[in-house]
């Protein structure tokens, strides 16, 4: 696969195969990420890759209550608006129960911090389709970076003070008949251009 085919042909996968994926694939996807640009080449990210089933069970648990807490305000970002909505309807799993979730956290008072984070998760997904892994970007905890049970338990796992988290990558087998994750482009209907 080439690098403009791994581009067009990724798409999110948000159903998995409860199968782990092993870890010379999951190194490769993060050495991906690690590889990424990053603003005056600060390479600033810090990578939790989870795996234990346990971790990412009180995760859940934790976003879940988060949002649960949570009220719909005029104006919010849609995606913010379902993941409330979700929630108050019994829907605990973030992440769509992908074996692995690979945390994304950066400086939090660096101006690159998600865009950094973004192009972290871009190259780790194009690894993932690569390698026939499926893949998906995940918002929840970006937007629950100054939730306090979250960042307390994210020090716990190693998260240092001046860190947040910006971002965070759903990752494992695509739950499909053939195992591999949905490639078909979707029509580009945004993203105008303009050449000048």
């Amino acid at each position: 696969m080439n690098t403009l085919e791994a581009i067009r042909t990724r798409r999110s996968t948000r159903k998995y195969q409860k199968k782990p994926v092993n870890a010379q694939m999951i190194d490769w996807v993060v050495e991906a990420g690690r590889y990424a640009p990053s603003g005056g080449n600060s390479q600033s990210s810090h990578f939790f890759v989870i795996t234990d089933p346990d971790v990412l069970s009180e995760l859940k648990d934790m976003v879940y209550n988060a949002f649960l807490n949570m009220e719909v305000k005029e104006g919010m970002y849609r995606s913010l608006i379902g993941s409330i909505q979700k929630a108050k309807s019994g829907k605990k799993d973030f992440f769509y129960e992908a074996p692995c979730l690979i945390v994304v956290a950066n400086q939090k008072n660096y101006g690159n911090n998600l865009a950094d984070t973004g192009c972290v998760i871009e190259n780790m997904m194009l690894a993932a389709n690569e390698l026939d892994l499926g893949s998906c970007w995940i918002n929840q905890l970006k937007w629950l970076n100054e939730d306090p049970t979250l960042v307390s338990y994210f020090m716990r796992l190693g998260m240092k003070d001046e860190e947040r988290i910006y971002g965070a990558m759903a990752l494992g087998f695509a739950d499909t008949i053939d195992g591999l994750p949905e490639r078909e482009p979707l029509k580009r209907t945004g993203n105008e251009v303009k050449y000048i």
